[in-house]
């Protein structure tokens, strides 16, 4: 059975999320914005930002890329499993992504968007933790950075269990 320690508890993950909708509402305001969701593990969180936005005209799509498998570490091979919907030509997108760990899966993401022409790209990324990283990702919104670990709860699961937890642990197996 894993270990857990927890890292972000339920009001440390609301207040963060508040504050960086917030920032994303000034920095959008008047303007339509399409939030692009990473699946599965940017689902709760995209959801909540959401909510909290302030911009009136918000659309929202999601994206499915794997590159985990049922490991702790990244397998560097980046499968999209699940393209857009919405069409982004000359639009403001914002990947929504749960964790941004090596950086090669979003690096991946953002350069597939551009090929859709939109007006700018930016990440928003509940957590950065840079531990791994391995591409040059650039997060604008970051709502938590955390040194290392492996990390589950708030949609981040380890071999698709533990994304309903509440709060964000640290993992030990």
């Amino acid at each position: 059975m894993p270990d857990f320690t927890c890292v972000l508890d339920k009001d440390k993950i609301k207040k963060q999320i508040s504050r960086t909708a917030e920032i994303i509402s000034t920095d959008y305001r008047g303007r339509e914005l399409v939030l692009v969701g990473v699946l599965k593990g940017a689902f709760l969180f995209l959801a909540d930002l959401a909510r909290e936005l302030t911009v009136e005209r918000v659309k929202i799509d999601f994206l499915q890329a794997s590159s985990y498998g049922a490991d702790t570490v990244s397998s560097e091979n980046i499968v999209l499993k699940k393209d857009i919907d919405i069409d982004i030509r000359g639009k403001d997108v914002i990947v929504v992504e749960d964790i941004v760990d090596t950086g090669l899966t979003l690096s991946y993401l953002i350069a597939h968007l551009k090929t859709f022409g939109p007006s700018s790209i930016k990440v928003c990324a509940m957590i950065d933790k840079k531990e791994r990283r391995k591409a040059a990702v650039h997060v604008d919104y970051v709502c938590c950075s955390v040194e290392k670990g492996f990390l589950v709860g708030y949609g981040l699961d380890y071999a698709e269990d533990f994304r309903n937890l509440p709060q964000i642990y640290h993992m030990k197996l």
